[in-house]
């Protein structure tokens, strides 16, 4: 009960504010567009490029922690796809659309506060190794796969021009790309610029949070509701159990164990609607996913959280 009063519930009242500011006409659609704008364009880019540039790569990027998250992400999406197109006959389209709600955790907005509010600023190496092939790795398997379903563009390489774009137009992936640079690099960087960065990165996660609640509001729950709950229980039991068994089995550190099990405990980010949303297909049922299992996630991490060691 304390980890869901004192890690928790914090967090969630952050969401809160921003959905009832919504809610109440107290922000416009335009004013929460502004938010996330300024919070996934500058703020939150800043934080990523701060933490890679400081990392200790060759400690923090355990591929054992990296292979338990992402396998567990990968065989989500394919329990997703799967079950949506032979379990409920969903058109192929849209069953990819499910498999990125089952691969994409909201690792960014949910997982760092969580875990940081649970165990400290010093344990996010784990989350900040995953982060940094989050995107990278989602959206190119994503885009990749919904490319082939829908046989369109000019083959193999029409999807991977598709792919790289998609990449390099992303401000998340740029930041994490320029921590690389100065980290592998060995740039030192003047102390005058690094407390401008902090600054920003200081404003990241509250504004992200209160922006995320606020974007929430939109989502009407609607759908196939036997997906929607197929969906939720993929991303908040499935993943983190495939997790928590493979960072056993690898020996994980304890630090890099819980950082990998509760990333991926996460619900659905707003990343697997817009993916939807780009592609037009299974709209509905995603944005419902997303809401439903962030509003879950309440329940669902305070019991990993009670788990973890």
């Amino acid at each position: 009960m304390e980890a869901l009063v004192e890690v928790i519930l914090p967090i969630f009242f952050v969401l809160g504010f921003g959905y009832v500011a919504r809610w109440r006409r107290l922000l416009t659609d335009d004013h929460v567009a502004g938010l996330m704008k300024f919070t996934q364009g500058f703020a939150l880019p800043c934080l990523l490029f701060r933490a890679i540039s400081t990392l200790n790569l060759a400690q923090d990027f355990n591929p054992w922690l990296l292979a338990s998250f992402y396998t567990g992400a990968v065989t989500c999406f394919l329990v997703a796809f799967l079950g949506a197109r032979y379990a409920f006959g969903r058109p192929l389209e849209d069953s990819v659309a499910f498999g990125f709600v089952g691969l994409f955790s909201n690792t960014l907005l949910l997982g760092l506060p969580i875990t940081e509010r649970a165990y400290g600023t010093g344990a996010l190496a784990g989350n900040y190794a995953i982060i940094a092939f989050h995107a990278p790795f989602c959206y190119g398997f994503g885009i990749t796969i919904m490319e082939v379903a829908r046989h369109r563009g000019g083959g193999w390489g029409s999807t991977l021009r598709r792919v790289v774009l998609a990449m390099f137009r992303n401000s998340l992936v740029l930041g994490i790309g320029l921590g690389f640079l100065v980290n592998l690099g060995h740039i030192p960087l003047p102390k005058v610029f690094t407390d401008a960065v902090d600054l920003m990165v200081r404003a990241a996660l509250p504004a992200a949070l209160f922006g995320l609640g606020a974007t929430l509001f939109r989502y009407r729950p609607d759908g196939d509701f036997r997906i929607i709950a197929m969906l939720c229980a993929i991303s908040l039991v499935l993943h983190p159990a495939i997790t928590y068994g493979l960072g056993t089995a690898f020996h994980l550190p304890k630090a890099g164990f819980r950082s990998a099990v509760l990333t991926a405990a996460m619900a659905p980010g707003v990343n697997a609607y817009l993916f939807a949303d780009m592609y037009g297909v299974g709209k509905r049922v995603t944005a419902s996913t997303v809401l439903i299992a962030t509003g879950s996630l309440i329940i669902t991490a305070w019991l990993w959280l009670t788990i973890l060691p």
